[in-house]
């Protein structure tokens, strides 16, 4: 006799055991569902309309101690001192480089190789006959470690051509504010690249989140929308005709509209690009360093690529014409 006709249940019914069978099944449908979105990588049509109302008040906090600093070195200090700022800078984010592409490998003597061939080429501005010395000695000390290291060839070879990489990355794209700071107007023409640049990331960030729909690189920057491209671009448009109007006349208006376009697209590309190393080794933000805005190199990343294109422009296309 079945346990079903000791209770006094008919045998017909013994079949409903089979219906915590269905729902095991089911239950492992909605994990593989769960599990695949994550793996893909997917991201949903439109951002979550949650996200819209958080802000985090660190990045204000961090701005409003920085700024004043930074103010004083540009506009009261000689070109030295903010060369000294860029090269503090530029080290803490070339470090938190070297922490992204070495991950848990300890290589003290790489780093400090590169952190000395990056300083050359700021400081370099001021000195010009040392740039080629310093960067000759660093380029034999990064490709020395490997003859005096435990490592694999493979691999020592591999994190020297990183090392260098990542001196050529932050040095030249870091080296032009320098360069602007020793032009005839450099305090104000400084001024002005930071001042669009903030306008077109803080446009960009605060539109981008209260009103972004469609994604703009999804698969490298899922947080970065059309809206926001243009939104950064309206403000950094108004924010250039009043740096003109404020400080730097002798800027056409025509020169604001076509910086203020070069400095929000080539922000935006600076950005991509350093996103698209994070993402490739698995990580949001490249340190903590700045409260609310993540590493030194994510605060940068933005000048990476404008301040070249802002030197350049100045120096060779616009009527300003500071180089005479």
């Amino acid at each position: 006799r079945t346990l079903a006709g000791l209770v006094g249940i008919p045998a017909t019914r013994a079949a409903i055991r089979s219906r915590p069978q269905h729902h095991f099944y089911i239950v492992i449908d909605l994990n593989l569902h769960r599990q695949e979105y994550k793996t893909a990588g997917q991201q949903p049509a439109e951002p979550a309309p949650a996200a819209a109302s958080r802000f985090d008040p660190r990045r204000i906090y961090t701005i409003l101690v920085l700024a004043p600093l930074l103010y004083a070195v540009i506009r009261y200090l000689p070109p030295l001192a903010f060369s000294g700022v860029v090269v503090l800078a530029g080290a803490l984010a070339l470090f938190e480089f070297y922490r992204l592409c070495f991950s848990d490998r300890s290589h003290s003597w790489l780093i400090g190789i590169g952190l000395t061939g990056f300083a050359a080429l700021i400081l370099g501005t001021h000195q010009p006959d040392i740039i080629v010395p310093t960067l000759l000695a660093t380029l034999v000390g990064i490709i020395s470690v490997p003859l005096l290291s435990r490592a694999p060839l493979e691999q020592s070879l591999r994190d020297g051509a990183l090392t260098l990489f990542g001196v050529l990355y932050l040095g030249l794209t870091l080296r032009p504010l320098s360069m602007t700071r020793l032009l005839p107007l450099g305090e104000w023409l400084i001024f002005f690249l930071l001042l669009v640049t903030w306008a077109s990331d803080t446009g960009a960030y605060y539109v981008g989140t209260l009103c972004g729909r469609h994604r703009l690189a999804p698969t490298i920057s899922p947080k970065k929308t059309v809206e926001g491209l243009v939104g950064g671009l309206i403000g950094a448009i108004m924010v250039a005709y009043a740096a003109r109007w404020w400080f730097l006349p002798e800027l056409s208006g025509l020169d604001c509209l076509v910086l203020a376009t070069l400095l929000t697209i080539t922000g935006l590309w600076g950005d991509l690009t350093e996103s698209a190393m994070k993402r490739s080794v698995g990580i949001k933000d490249s340190g903590g360093i700045l409260p609310g805005h993540g590493g030194m190199l994510d605060r940068l990343d933005s000048l990476l690529f404008s301040a070249p294109a802002f030197y350049y422009y100045v120096t060779m296309v616009s009527r300003l014409r500071v180089i005479e």
